[in-house]
């Protein structure tokens, strides 16, 4: 059967992809920012996940104001990296998992998550970037990755309260699956930042911090913070670490923290990379 007993949350902080795709991710400059990250990529070659269920928002480059689904599963057998305006990304295709999507997307709907098929669709900096951080530089991703889009970019986004419900519906959903796999959720976006408008820059330390003691234990507190909350406390695209609780969710019982990193300021915004493994076999 399908297994699942790690997780990560991580920005996705489109800066640091063209960091890496101009080579300037070894200048003395960037090291308090890719250090981070070298733990994460050795942990993961032990790990050798077989599929990661990567958890991300679009931002407006499959979505537009057209068609915003609050949920949306990438059913396809790749997915290609999205020209954003400069191109696409010099990073590899991302190949799906089908066969694993479709019964996800089965499982998830029959547990009353109405979820969005999407079966074509071009995946931007918020899906590539986590994995270029993870996995380095490499010719061709070595595992398959299922895209989970959320909406956080336009009003309302899902609530904590569901997008940690969400997660626990993937873990049963992944157990339920007959091929011996090692899945991972990894949760992106955040941490605190706005873009726009008056605050914009804003960056809040202390929450983002609070936020990462937090999800080990605390996690039901922090899926009722409201997205007016979020909005105060971490900026208009803070709300985005309601993605790190689906990754919580989808992990049982009492986690063991084996990794955190934090940074600021990355671009004009908060870097935050956590990661957990579940303390016993569950």
């Amino acid at each position: 059967m399908a297994k699942i007993h790690a997780g990560l949350g991580t920005s996705h902080i489109p800066l640091l992809g063209r960091i890496m795709d101009i080579g300037d991710s070894d200048k003395a400059e960037w090291a308090p920012v890719f250090s981070g990250f070298d733990f994460t990529r050795q942990w993961i070659k032990e790990q050798q996940p077989d599929v990661v269920i990567l958890v991300y928002n679009d931002h407006a480059t499959t979505f537009d104001m057209k068609f915003i689904p609050t949920f949306a599963i990438g059913c396809a057998e790749a997915f290609q990296p999205a020209d954003e305006g400069y191109g696409a990304r010099p990073v590899p295709i991302v190949k799906g998992a089908p066969e694993l999507a479709w019964h996800l997307t089965e499982s998830l709907i029959l547990q009353g998550f109405d979820m969005t098929i999407v079966n074509e669709m071009d995946v931007d900096h918020g899906l590539t970037v986590p994995l270029s951080m993870v996995f380095g530089e490499v010719e061709e991703w070595p595992c398959r990755v299922i895209p989970l889009a959320v909406n956080t970019v336009v009003y309302p986004a899902p609530t904590g309260e569901r997008c940690l419900a969400l997660g626990k519906a993937l873990r049963e959903a992944i157990e339920q699956f007959p091929e011996d796999l090692n899945v991972q959720v990894w949760g992106t976006g955040g941490m605190s930042h706005q873009l726009l408008g008056e605050r914009a820059g804003l960056i809040n330390q202390p929450w983002d911090i609070a936020f990462m003691d937090s999800l080990a234990d605390d996690y039901q507190r922090l899926a009722g913070i409201s997205q007016v909350e979020y909005i105060r406390e971490s900026g208009t695209e803070g709300c985005e670490m309601v993605m790190w609780l689906i990754m919580r969710g989808a992990l049982k019982g009492k986690v063991k923290e084996v990794h955190r990193h934090y940074h600021v300021p990355v671009s004009n915004t908060a870097l935050g990379h956590i990661i957990f493994e579940e303390e016993v076999s569950q």
